[in-house]
């Protein structure tokens, strides 16, 4: 994303949506569309990151075979990197994409990608990323070619050597700066070894601080749980894992108290600890939170059904699953997450309502798509469907797809097939595990991702799992 607000995704129908969302049709059709317009759409998504949680979701290597397959020019991508606003808008998030793309370009042995890199790790806002890339990729000549731009950015006083020091210790790789070490410049060498020196001794220092933490004990963690609250910076979920450690026996009468009628942030905290530690009086502590508690209370309260477990929680779960409320759908979420085959029709009922009230990419239904995988419902297939086209989410429609395996017997003719061009590894896996392969596109897939260098392993190990050894005994 270039900006703050969500990214606007185009409909599943349409090649910009499809490989928006990282769909292995997107990759099918942009293969048989016109390649203008398949290179376009491709841009787009590179340029405007289309994820909703771009540090989370993949789409890179996705993206970098796309442009392999196509035969695709870098000018859009170049130009975006370098572009005015990349010294305005300096975020990771308006380039991080673009240059995780050229990373694979790179590794797949395209030099106009890592020529890119190499510039933007010289004179780009994004440049730490960048350098990371091409940490992994480049040789240590050019790696150390890039030492005198980078160190520039620093001035040589207190406050740019402990800038210079900080950007030392946050790399993900170190290889660059190892190699600056033994630069024999006196302009380098030793400022990056002071640097890193400096960074060892910050992190001794960080170990040996003591935190902030609450008084040890239950009144004085339900009293600092309140002050956060105060603060607006609510603390129960901290305060739960402290009473954990400092509450006794002797203390249970106090803390039903906090959970019946305490302040707003004491109770929050009180109720969690009594729901994790499962006290027989958390399941009416909670109905009671959803019904009369203020925001930060039923939020604590349905958050807490989800950490429980054993035999009573399943029995209240089963006759809340059936309201119409915030307690209703975490009894679902619960019922998905734990219950027996016997709740299938609970879970299903929970599934269509979450795709009802949110649509298809709401945050209830990763336990519920999980659960219906888990518990085999088979009329779940349907609505499973509908989201794998239309989420936005990768991880989701992963998900989705591992449900769709144990739930839809048409998955390993369809889904299963695009899934072994899906943009998340998880979801080649499965494909590469499911997919029927009297499609001659499913053999060829197998045969290229088994000889991908890229390639997670456990999606190779997958692909070993259906072809052996030899590729060629598909």
């Amino acid at each position: 994303m270039c900006d703050s607000v969500d990214p606007v995704i185009a409909p599943s129908g349409t090649l910009l949506g499809l490989l928006q969302r990282g769909r292995g049709d997107g990759t099918l059709h942009a293969l048989t569309a016109p390649r203008s317009e398949a290179l376009a759409a491709l841009d787009q998504c590179v340029l405007r990151d289309p994820r909703h949680d771009w540090q989370v979701e993949n789409r890179s290597l996705y993206y970098a075979r796309l442009y392999l397959d196509l035969d695709g020019s870098l000018d859009a991508v170049e130009a975006h990197l370098f572009a005015p606003e990349d010294h305005t808008a300096t975020g990771e998030e308006r380039t991080g994409l673009a240059v995780s793309v050229l990373g694979h370009l790179a590794s797949y042995g395209r030099d106009d990608a890592l020529a890119v890199l190499r510039r933007y790790a010289a004179h780009g806002a994004n440049w730490r990323w960048a350098l990371d890339e091409l940490a992994v990729r480049d040789d240590d000549a050019a790696l150390g070619a890039l030492a005198a731009p980078v160190l520039a950015r620093f001035p040589a006083t207190p406050e740019g050597e402990a800038e210079l020091a900080a950007a030392a210790a946050e790399s993900y790789e170190p290889r660059p700066w190892h190699l600056w070490v033994e630069d024999p410049d006196p302009a380098i060498g030793p400022r990056v070894r002071a640097a890193l020196e400096r960074t060892s001794f910050g992190l001794w220092q960080r170990q040996l601080t003591t935190p902030d933490r609450p008084q040890w004990s239950v009144d004085g963690v339900l009293t600092w749980a309140q002050e956060g609250h105060d603060r607006g910076n609510d603390r129960h979920v901290p305060a739960a894992r402290c009473l954990a450690t400092v509450a006794t026996a002797t203390d249970r009468p106090a803390l039903l108290a906090a959970a019946r009628g305490g302040l707003d942030g004491a109770r929050a905290a009180a109720l969690s600890h009594l729901a994790r530690s499962g006290d027989p009086a958390a399941l009416d502590l909670i109905e009671a939170a959803v019904a009369d508690g203020a925001p930060v209370v039923r939020e604590a309260a349905v958050e807490s059904l989800g950490r429980m477990d054993g035999t009573p929680v399943l029995v209240r779960a089963r006759g809340w699953a059936r309201r119409p409320d915030a307690l209703g759908a975490a009894a679902g979420q619960l019922l998905a997450c734990r219950g027996s085959a016997d709740d299938g029709p609970l879970v299903l009922a929970a599934l269509r309502e979450a795709v009802r009230g949110t649509g298809p990419d709401g945050p209830a239904l990763w336990s519920l798509v999980d659960g219906a995988g888990r518990l085999g419902i088979a009329q779940a297939a349907p609505v499973l469907r509908h989201l794998y086209r239309e989420t936005a989410s990768s991880h989701l429609r992963g998900r989705t797809a591992q449900a769709l395996a144990a739930t839809d017997t048409t998955f390993a003719r369809g889904f299963a097939v695009e899934c072994l061009w899906d943009c998340e590894e998880t979801t080649r896996e499965v494909g590469a595990r499911h997919a029927a392969t009297g499609d001659q596109r499913v053999v060829g897939r197998l045969r290229r991702l088994a000889a991908d260098p890229a390639e997670e392993a456990e999606v190779q190990t997958a692909v070993r799992s259906r072809i052996g050894p030899d590729t060629a005994a598909i």
